[in-house]
């Protein structure tokens, strides 16, 4: 390492103390490899511990041209949040954000100021006394996804009368054209003059109802409701390029840095109640989801879907991560996750242990666990092909239960109300299944040729929405596995690759058919660095960033400085 190199690090633990400055190589890991998709070398990783140490940081690397990187979780499947390859031109500096984790309650809870490294969970759990709700309760929430990670994203929307995350009401920093860092704060907060003392007065809650600015500005996605009802429009209701969607630090995918943002909160329904849906032949359910989403006076909460392979896949590859949250609650899941990676860890640094150690254990442990679904799930499975969650509340519960009863009167199919235990497993099962296709590849790694995990959003009007394809791409894979968000026409399609085939041919081939059928892609998981980002995403990154200081390389672009 260079005598530069030194004193920058040096400089780093001035700004956040020797112990939150990671340098050592496998300290490094958990924070430079994705949770599912790539990984790079880093300078180093910052792990401040309040909103000034950011500042203190991004100037530190703004002076010596480091490559600042931003992140929270890290529980992206895409890759967004780590490096990616070696082929920087300037050092990179992962900014870990996960101390930072303030939440702030404004108007009673109607609205909240979120800092950088908050997670869905801290605020679902400061909201649930107040009978109120975040953007997202299942999925992100579960495994300690950040706040601002999926506004970043334009992530979540499986929520039906929601829509994907989003405000117009941030506090960032940027580096402009002429290479300067910049603090802007638009929260419509007054919190004084500087950066230094903006930050302090935000961290500290020292502001009042006075200091409020009025705008009209929004902190939620507040027409998702109209759009997706919309079920005849040739476009589809949510994917992450939206132009409609990006502003300011939403839908910015860690071009600029992100301290804190302003968020709507949720009413928290009464009663819920979940229908199990099942049938034989997809059309059943686009009727039923073309009527639920026109003539009903309530939307449904969520409407999830699961093809049977799927529904069998997620049976037994992931039975542990459904008990382990069945019993110990989703509190515990960013913990199993950090047990996880640490094992894995392990496992390479001492030869004679098996790659995916823990995958293998789990696996082996939980197939002495006695049969965790509902019988009534299981008569579905062999009697039904494809299976849909449904998730009302309040006055929608007798809506749909009536509709739901005439309906299979006269289609094909049919469904069953969930009591709260069948229905919480319901729900619990098909979160589970997007583990289930990690741990299928890792156990069966040297039999299959590899993995292709596509994140897909259909127009509105599709009615051909399960896949059919084409036997020229359907012949090079072993296994599919199909589940998304059905009313949104959000579908997570995974498959295992035969051996001998070759993946990054197959992977454009895949999207060429896509695109002949109007989809777009990705629809949440965002572009990272798995994706070749799209003309519209690409202007929003480069006004945003224009000396490409952050996050370069992000939807395969250029990691150059300036661009170049």
């Amino acid at each position: 390492m260079t005598n530069r190199y030194s004193n920058i690090l040096q400089d780093l633990k001035q700004i956040t103390g020797q112990s939150f400055l990671i340098t050592a190589k496998w300290n490094k890991e958990p924070y430079s490899k994705g949770w599912r998709y790539g990984s790079g070398s880093a300078l180093a990783v910052a792990l401040p511990g309040s909103l000034v140490e950011i500042w203190k940081i991004l100037k530190v690397c703004v002076s010596n041209d480091i490559i600042i990187l931003m992140q929270a979780a890290n529980t992206g499947l895409t890759g967004g949040s780590s490096p990616f390859g070696n082929d920087y031109d300037r050092p990179v500096l992962i900014i870990n954000t996960l101390r930072i984790k303030d939440i702030h309650l404004l108007q009673d809870g109607k609205q909240v100021v979120a800092m950088a490294g908050s997670s869905l969970f801290d605020l679902e759990r400061k909201l649930s006394p107040l009978g109120r709700e975040p953007h997202s309760v299942i999925g992100s929430t579960s495994i300690g996804a950040s706040i601002i990670g999926g506004i970043c994203n334009n992530s979540g929307g499986s929520l039906v009368q929601r829509g994907p995350a989003y405000t117009q009401m941030a506090l960032y920093a940027k580096v402009n054209k002429n290479g300067t860092l910049e603090l802007i704060n638009d929260l419509d907060i007054d919190l004084g003059e500087s950066p230094e003392e903006i930050l302090n007065n935000l961290q500290s809650n020292n502001y009042n109802a006075s200091d409020f600015i009025k705008s009209n500005k929004r902190a939620s996605d507040d027409r998702y409701h109209e759009i997706v009802r919309d079920i005849d429009s040739d476009t589809p209701s949510r994917f992450n390029s939206d132009p409609r969607l990006l502003y300011d630090a939403s839908g910015s995918a860690g071009k600029i840095a992100v301290f804190a943002v302003r968020l709507d909160t949720y009413k928290k329904p009464v009663k819920s109640q979940v229908f199990y849906l099942g049938t034989n032949n997809p059309d059943v359910f686009w009727k039923i989801r073309r009527e639920m989403l026109s003539t009903f006076k309530v939307l449904p909460t969520s409407g999830d879907y699961l093809h049977r392979d799927c529904y069998e896949a997620a049976k037994k590859y992931s039975k542990d991560t459904f008990v382990i949250l069945d019993k110990l609650g989703t509190k515990f899941l960013p913990t199993l996750f950090k047990i996880k990676r640490s094992v894995d860890l392990l496992s390479k640094k001492i030869p004679i242990l098996p790659t995916y150690l823990s995958d293998k254990l789990m696996q082996c442990l939980s197939a002495i666990y006695p049969p965790h679904l509902p019988k009534k799930m299981e008569v579905f499975r062999d009697k039904y092909e494809h299976h849909w969650i449904v998730e009302m509340s309040d006055a929608g519960i007798e809506e749909a239960r009536q509709y739901f009863k005439n309906f299979f009167d006269n289609n094909e199919g049919g469904f069953f109300e969930c009591t709260e235990r069948e229905g919480k497993k319901a729900i619990l099962h098909r979160f589970t299944a997007a583990s289930a296709f990690g741990r299928y590849a890792a156990l069966k790694e040297s039999n299959i040729g590899g993995t292709l995990s596509m994140d897909i959003a259909f127009p509105r009007n599709e009615k051909k929405w399960f896949e059919t394809l084409p036997k020229t791409i359907d012949d090079k894979f072993e296994m599919k596995l199909y589940y998304g968000h059905l009313f949104c026409h959000v579908l997570h399609q995974n498959y295992i690759v035969k051996k001998g085939v070759d993946i990054p041919a197959l992977k454009k081939e895949l999207l060429a058919y896509y695109d002949s059928r109007g989809a777009e892609y990705p629809s949440e998981h965002n572009v990272g660095h798995e994706y070749k980002v799209k003309p519209t995403l690409l202007k929003f990154y480069r006004e945003l960033d224009p000396t490409n200081s952050f996050n370069p390389g992000i939807g395969q672009t250029s990691k150059l400085k300036h661009w170049k």
